[in-house]
């Protein structure tokens, strides 16, 4: 492995969510499996803030077997199923602040080719720009649940610095009451990968 490849430090992780779910843009997501290694720079996130977010899993303080992982440490890995897609999430606020951010697109950079096999699909620009779509090219599975990304085989790295983030209204949360156009989505503006 290269420095390109040093995970960052639990450091990085022990920031507020909001802040959290803007670092995290231009970061390197990086997923190892036995066949591959397919890694993408993060170009777009959402951010839950816990008991008093309605859209968030966690609202009113509720833990469950699936919530469980939110109620942990920060920088851990909570996936979970919506459909039959698998999304990712970085855990933050820190123990007992079920607190996370939704990892939504991510540019591609290492392991394209085997991202289009495990989506049937070539065109790269449709490859990993929504939250199931990412995590089936990148091979990342609900096994990585409680996984650190400190470590392999999921884990975050310094990558690009953004020159401009984008700020609005997260996306598919209809139901959620007023959190439904609380400005926690970031994005790297005008990058093509960002979901649509």
């Amino acid at each position: 492995m290269t420095n390109f490849h040093t995970p960052l430090s639990i450091d990085f992780f022990e920031k507020p969510t909001l802040d959290l779910a803007q670092s995290l843009l231009g970061c390197l997501l990086v997923k190892e499996t036995p066949e591959s290694i397919c890694s993408g720079y993060i170009v777009e996130t959402e951010a839950y803030m816990g008991p008093e977010d309605r859209a968030a899993h966690s609202f009113g303080n509720l833990r469950t077997k699936r919530t469980e992982i939110m109620f942990g440490r920060s920088g851990l890995v909570y996936t979970y199923q919506m459909h039959t897609h698998t999304l990712v999430n970085v855990t933050s606020g820190g123990v007992d602040k079920p607190e996370a951010i939704l990892i939504r697109a991510v540019e591609p950079v290492e392991g394209i080719e085997r991202m289009q096999q495990r989506r049937s699909l070539q065109d790269v620009k449709k490859l990993t720009n929504g939250p199931g779509k990412l995590t089936k090219a990148l091979g990342i599975t609900m096994q990585d649940y409680g996984s650190s990304y400190t470590k392999p085989p999921i884990y975050i790295t310094s990558g690009i610095i953004p020159e401009h983030i984008s700020i609005g209204p997260r996306i598919g949360i209809g139901n959620s009451g007023e959190a439904k156009d609380y400005p926690w989505r970031f994005w790297i503006t005008g990058n093509s990968h960002v979901s649509k």
